[in-house]
């Protein structure tokens, strides 16, 4: 069989763009064009897409989701303030309390131990007229994210309706209005809680 040229001093024309170019830089592409190795085009990727396999039908080890359980939320040290004088509205200070407009909540003071019930919640400090058993009923009370003011809501920034709520407290009213009190290790939560 006989042997090719080598093309050493050869031309070529490209297929691509009818130039001249030394025979030795051709080359030859996928589709069978014979262009320059400057005009070379690769194949385009999505003319051969890689196989791909079905969908897994599950993991192999699965548990179905946690339900959370109810927690409380804490309330800085004194952050209840009465609204006004003769006024039964609380607004709270909590930061970041994520608690429901709307929804019925209880509150507790500090954890403590009793003789013969061990653990339990003491009542929050009473201040201001308002009594700190009043504040803890076991029924609860139905809060209002924002700060209640002038006989409404202020829920004018996020800041506002996050961090703080308000509540009216069945029996009790303020006697100067304006005062900060509770205590410290204060909480609210969902009345199912027990200590």
């Amino acid at each position: 069989m006989a042997k090719y040229a080598t093309g050493k001093y050869a031309r070529a024309i490209s297929d691509r763009s009818g130039m001249e170019f030394p025979y030795k830089e051709m080359v030859r592409e996928w589709n069978g064009a014979f262009v320059h190795v400057s005009e070379f085009e690769p194949k385009q990727p999505q003319l051969e897409p890689k196989p791909m396999n079905g969908d897994s039908i599950s993991l192999r080890h699965v548990r179905p989701d946690r339900t959370e359980p109810a927690t409380t939320v804490r309330i800085p040290n004194n952050g209840f303030e009465t609204y006004a004088a003769g006024s039964g509205v609380i607004n709270v200070f909590s930061p970041g309390h994520g608690l429901t407009d709307n929804t019925t909540y209880r509150f507790r003071g500090p954890p403590t131990t009793s003789a013969g019930s061990g653990f339990v919640y003491a009542n929050p400090q009473s201040f201001d007229g308002i009594t700190g058993a009043n504040i803890a009923k076991a029924a609860g009370y139905t809060i209002r994210t924002g700060r209640y003011k002038s006989d409404a809501r202020d829920a004018s920034s996020d800041y506002i309706t996050s961090n703080f709520f308000f509540f009216t407290v069945d029996t009790n009213t303020a006697t100067s209005g304006n005062i900060k009190g509770g205590g410290y290790g204060c909480s609210v939560g969902p009345v199912t809680i027990e200590a």
